[in-house]
């Protein structure tokens, strides 16, 4: 309860986002969090709820990240640009997009988690299993590797996968040398 008690005492007792005081939860901040203060905000079931998709998206609800995407909390301000940016069809949300100031730190912060969003579902080898970042992968038939004059043979073991934003590709050492390969002709090791 220690991250719970600085997000009350940090917002007042109130939602971070839109100022409710009612139904107050931590709010971890993705794509990763070690639920700390630092990276959590404190937010009211109904910012929650469409947040995470569990209920209809109320863009007039939103209109409360004109004011807290000035919040001077790190958090605070990565979830009002990821907001913002997913509201970035309404004109009034763009406006404030191109208004929002952040440390450079924090905007890549805000990006990351648009960039785990925005990937269209998991990543899978060629027999469906998902791969995760990190993960050792082997090649299932040779490939020609474009620009690097070299083909890259069935059954190369590449180490520590890196996943992309497009669901079918990923990124790896084959030969020392940092490529892109369709995951399509990989097998999880």
């Amino acid at each position: 309860m220690p991250t719970e008690n600085a997000l009350k005492a940090r917002s007042n007792t109130s939602c971070e986002l839109c100022t409710s005081t009612e139904n107050l939860a931590v709010f971890p901040v993705p794509p990763t969090s070690d639920l700390s203060a630092q990276q959590c905000v404190y937010l009211c079931a109904t910012c929650t709820g469409q947040i995470n998709g569990d209920s209809a998206i109320d863009v007039n609800h939103w209109r409360c990240l004109n004011d807290s995407m000035w919040n001077q909390e790190p958090a605070v301000q990565v979830m009002s640009y990821r907001l913002l940016h997913k509201l970035s069809a309404e004109s009034w949300a763009q406006d404030a997009l191109e208004m929002i100031y952040m440390e450079d730190d924090v905007k890549t912060w805000a990006e990351q988690g648009i960039a785990a969003a925005e990937r269209e579902g998991p990543t899978k080898d060629s027999n469906g299993t998902d791969l995760q970042d990190g993960d050792d992968v082997t090649l299932i038939k040779d490939l020609k590797v474009k620009g690097a004059n070299f083909t890259a043979k069935q059954g190369t073991m590449v180490r520590g996968i890196t996943l992309t934003d497009n669901p079918e590709h990923i990124e790896g050492k084959v030969n020392g040398t940092r490529i892109v390969l369709v995951s399509a002709y990989l097998k999880k090791a």
